[in-house]
Parts: structure tokens; C-alpha cells; sequence
């Protein structure tokens, strides 16, 4: 393939040439173009080296082969990464600028898959407009490999950190491949928190976000897959391709819609986190304050969703399940694997920090059904997701 790789100015500039030696020594021809910033960290010299091919860095260079060299490598080009990705091309990327050489490029590509490795400060990833940036290039199909949580720039530790390069190449690979190792398959995923109506304007529910059923989702469509995505109400949206979502409200409405459609499916991650007790009785109007100090609320059992459909599970299915546990985790997950009949149990604490609810990372331990047992760093969520595909469908691979 030709690639583009896209440099912008951080520190994390270092790591690029070692990348662009990775893919031209898995056959592929790289043309570097860089912004004037990234050339503070890293020489033209040694990305030209490197690549084999002169930098392009300047829109109105003499030098350049064609008056409109951005044009040109659009045309040349099978995909762009863009690592390390700062905030201030993120940003550009986003909003359609395109002042240099890289953002005028990035603005051309349309229609190719494009990479974007972020790398920056922790409190410059999260903030709000940085996120909704991300968000955006997300909706456009842009994928992103990263952040990971490390040791920073700056001497503090948190998420911001580039992936290194091997991971780059793998995640880039896995998405470009020409045979996607699910093409053909049929995967159920659950996602978010459910809620259980008490009356018209109150309900039962958690903190659920649903990002790391989204991120799963889109990992499977990444891998071939076709998804249906039974999704509680939730902020995070899947806009991948071949991702089918079924919006649903309450435990029993999610029990429906995926004991349905998992016998048709061939796998199933359940990462939604599901009410195991709603009011038994929803009120017809809202229900007013009362002079007495307390107010009972009686609570019946919600189906099991990941029970029944472990109880239901043919020899050439594949079940796996979430555990989010505060204590004994280990021994909790275990003991979920085996009552309801999961091929994989994806545990993770809420004492680790960066993991659980709400966050944009995770730091998970996945347990298989023979005793294997996988352990992952933290990391962002979507990483997390490619990983948890990678290590548990080798069986569904044609």
C-alpha cells in the first residue's frame, strides 16, 4: 500500500520514524508530510532517510514535484496516519482548516481510511472540546489507535501517550486487511445502563456511559463483523458501518430484543449493564412528595439476560460476558463464567483508576473458560475493544 504519514508537532515526533521503518519493512511505501512544529522534534533528514522519499512540509515550496503536492499525494496514497496526532490537528481535522501543509492534505483525503494516533497531555485529552473533536472525526469513520496511560512529556503519569509503533502497525493492518478475519459473521453486542421507570418523570438506573460496548461494537465492524447492537438509552453513538442498533429502555425490553436475536448470531459480547431489580409497579403519574419521612419501593427480579442466553448457547456459538466487580474480583468473575456458561468473562475494578464508568479508558483482565487467563494495561476504550476481538475470536476465524 501507499501511506501517508502525517506528523504533527509533539514530542511523540521521535517515535515516527521507527514506525515509518516498520511499515516499509512490511511493504509498504511511506511519504512523510509534516508540519513545521513536528520538524522541532524530528530532522527532514532522518524522516527522508527513513521513507526513502523527500518530506513535504511546505505548500508552497519551489522544491515540491507538483504545484499542488497535496493534490497529488491524495491521489497517490492508500491511507493516512496521522502520528503523532496533537490536539491542534485533531482540531483542524475537525473543523475543516487547512493552514499547512498536513491539515491542507488531511482536508483533501476524503474517501481514504484515514489513522489518527493522538498524543498529547492528559487534561488536554480530556477536554471538552478536544472529546467533541474526537467525537466528530469518529462519526466520519476516521479511526483512532490510542492514547495509551504512561508516563508523559511533561514528568506526570495518564492517559496522552502514543501508542508505540508495533501497536500502530497491528491495529492498521487488522483494519486494512482484505479479508477480514469476521467477514460473514453475525456478533450480538448489549451496551449502557438499562432503566427502570418508578413513574412518568423517574426511573431506576446507573452510570453506565455505554463507550465500551460502542467501541466493542465498532472493533467487531472493524474485524468484518456485522453487528446488532442493542443499546440502553446512553450518550455514546456507534455510526460504523454494518452496526445495526436497536434502541431499547428497560432490562426486559434489552432481554427481548437480544434473546431474539442471538440464535441467529454468531457470537455475543454482553457489556451493558443491566437493572437486576425493577419497581413492580410503574406509576401512571408522577408520585408526589408526602408528609411522611420515607417512602417504600418494593423490587422484583429482572430476566438474566447473559443466563438465559448461556442456558440457550449451541457448540458453535461464543458467549462472553462483563463482570464489574469491587472485591474478589477474580473469584466473582470465575464463579460468573461458569453458572452461566460463558466461553469469556471480561473483568475489570472499580478501584482501578481510569476504569469503570464514564471514563475514556479501561484497564480489563479476560478470563477464559480452560483457566487462560489475558491481563491488559490501561488504555483507551477502543483499543481495549480491538483487543478483547482479537484474543476472543480465533474460533470464528474462517
Amino acid at each position: 500500500m501507499n501511506i501517508v504519514v502525517g506528523i504533527s508537532g509533539g514530542i511523540a515526533a521521535y517515535k515516527s520514524p521507527h514506525l515509518v521503518r516498520l511499515l516499509r519493512d512490511a511493504g509498504h511505501s511511506v511519504q512523510c508530510v509534516a508540519t513545521t512544529h513536528a520538524l522541532e522534534f524530528v530532522t527532514r533528514t532522518t524522516l527522508e532517510t527513513v521513507s526513502g522519499r523527500r518530506l513535504y512540509c511546505d505548500l508552497f515550496d519551489p522544491a515540491n514535484d507538483h504545484s499542488t503536492e497535496h493534490i497529488s499525494l491524495k491521489d497517490w496514497c492508500d491511507a493516512v496516519i496521522v502520528a503523532p496526532a496533537t490536539a491542534n490537528i485533531i482540531g483542524k481535522m475537525a473543523n475543516g482548516i487547512a493552514d499547512d501543509a498536513l491539515s491542507t492534505l488531511l482536508l483533501a483525503v476524503g474517501g481514504k481510511p484515514i489513522f489518527v494516533c493522538p498524543a498529547m497531555n492528559s487534561e488536554m485529552w480530556r477536554n471538552t472540546a478536544v472529546q467533541r473533536n474526537i467525537e466528530t472525526l469518529r462519526r466520519q469513520g476516521v479511526v483512532m489507535i490510542g492514547p495509551d496511560d504512561g508516563h508523559l512529556a511533561c514528568g506526570t503519569n495518564g492517559v496522552g501517550r502514543m501508542s508505540q509503533p508495533e501497536a500502530i502497525v497491528a491495529a492498521f493492518n487488522a483494519a486494512t486487511a482484505e479479508a477480514k478475519f469476521l467477514a460473514g459473521k453475525w456478533v450480538l453486542v448489549t451496551a449502557g445502563p438499562t432503566y427502570e421507570r418508578i413513574d412518568p418523570v423517574r426511573f431506576i438506573g446507573n452510570y453506565s456511559s455505554g463507550k465500551m460496548g460502542v467501541a466493542l461494537a465498532e472493533a467487531l465492524a472493524e474485524a468484518g463483523a456485522t453487528v446488532e447492537l442493542v443499546a440502553g438509552p446512553m450518550q455514546a453513538r456507534c455510526h460504523a458501518e454494518r452496526v445495526n442498533v436497536h434502541n431499547v429502555e428497560s432490562a426486559q425490553e434489552m432481554y427481548d430484543a437480544a434473546t431474539q436475536l442471538f440464535p441467529q448470531c454468531d457470537a455475543a459480547i454482553l457489556a451493558a449493564a443491566v437493572a437486576d431489580y425493577r419497581p413492580d409497579h410503574c406509576a401512571d403519574t408522577k408520585i408526589k412528595r408526602q408528609d411522611k419521612d420515607e417512602m417504600t419501593l418494593r423490587l422484583v427480579r429482572n430476566p438474566d439476560i447473559l443466563a438465559t442466553l448461556g442456558s440457550h448457547k449451541r457448540d458453535d456459538q461464543t458467549l462472553i460476558g462483563f463482570a464489574l466487580e469491587t472485591n474478589d474480583e477474580e473469584r466473582h468473575a470465575k464463579d460468573k463464567l461458569e453458572r452461566k456458561n460463558l466461553d469469556y468473562i471480561v473483568l475489570n475494578s472499580l478501584r482501578d483508576k481510569g476504569a469503570g464508568f464514564g471514563v475514556d479508558t479501561n484497564k480489563v483482565t479476560i478470563l477464559r473458560r480452560d483457566g487462560e487467563i489475558h491481563s491488559l494495561p490501561l488504555m483507551d476504550k477502543h483499543e481495549v475493544a480491538r483487543q478483547i476481538v482479537a484474543y476472543c475470536f480465533p474460533t470464528l476465524q474462517p
